[in-house]
């Protein structure tokens, strides 16, 4: 599914414009970004971790390559909705 595809089902279902259904996502982006962390009840937790610098190898040479450190997002589902898939 696409952001576009989830703006319109939203924005249908709540009766919002997709304008302000966009930028409610486009808010939840950049509180993630600045803040890290953001949990909502019922439909899970998405977290920002830190991803220590290590070595790595290139599989086709065989040669050690710097990975850098950067950060990755995770999601954790709540149990409303890990419930609400699994019925």
């Amino acid at each position: 599914m696409s952001k576009q595809e989830i703006v319109e089902a939203v924005a249908k279902k709540t009766g919002a414009s997709k304008a302000a259904t966009g930028a409610v996502l486009d808010a939840l982006v950049e509180y993630i970004k600045k803040h890290g962390n953001v949990q909502w009840p019922g439909f899970g937790s998405f977290v920002v971790k830190k991803v220590p610098a290590r070595t790595g190898r290139n599989p086709a040479t065989g040669k050690d390559i710097k990975i850098p450190a950067h950060k990755v997002i995770r999601f954790k589902p709540g149990k409303a909705l890990k419930d609400a898939v699994n019925k």
